[in-house]
């Protein structure tokens, strides 16, 4: 059986019944994009790998419980797990963290480029550096629908619904987002420029 043709709702029901090679095909299909918007959020990568075990903790036991609903889609219920964990650990610090990179994983390393040069590599680097530090100095709820819509894929119902917020609130942090990152381009591209 190739478990790679299964589709997500029936590898559940493959291991609720017993087969745990269904349950690593959906770990191994999700993993990246649970694990990269879970770092997104908290900056660390030892406190990413706590929080994404946690996360796969409480997926498993949801399952072995038969207390999954299969209602939506496994990815953005994982998502909202993933995300509440998060909201959980900002709570228990009482800070919230910013977006970059740190020397032990970058989002855009395990982007594949191929056939790219040297030049056109460093160039795609230093692009995604500013980037990155220009999504640091959003302001928090604009950062994270950046994040969730960006990283992880999530839709505007679905972003809404996580934070408890209205589509058109998370469609206008959105605006609002993008707006202040073109101004902030914007006066990058004056002061250099100027320079």
């Amino acid at each position: 059986m190739n478990m790679r043709k299964i589709a997500d709702q029936d590898l559940i029901t493959l291991y609720q019944g017993g087969n745990h090679l269904a349950f690593e095909e959906l770990l191994n299909r999700h993993k990246e994009k649970i694990f990269t918007s879970i770092y997104l959020f908290v900056k660390d990568t030892e406190t990413a790998e706590d929080l994404f075990q946690e996360v796969f903790i409480k997926i498993v036991d949801t399952l072995r419980k038969n207390k999954y609903n299969n209602e939506g889609k496994f990815l953005q219920w994982a998502m909202r797990i993933a995300y509440n964990m998060c909201v959980d650990h900002f709570r228990k610090s009482k800070k919230m963290s910013k977006v970059s990179s740190s020397e032990s994983f970058d989002i855009f390393n395990i982007i594949e480029c191929k056939n790219d040069n040297m030049e056109s590599k460093i160039m795609k680097d230093t692009m995604h550096e500013q980037l990155r530090n220009l999504v640091d100095q959003l302001p928090d709820e604009q950062r994270e629908v950046i994040i969730l819509r960006h990283y992880g894929d999530m839709s505007f119902k679905e972003i809404s619904m996580m934070t408890q917020v209205s589509i058109n609130t998370s469609l206008g942090r959105m605006r609002y987002a993008l707006i202040n990152l073109r101004k902030m381009m914007m006066e990058k591209e004056m002061a250099f420029l100027n320079a």
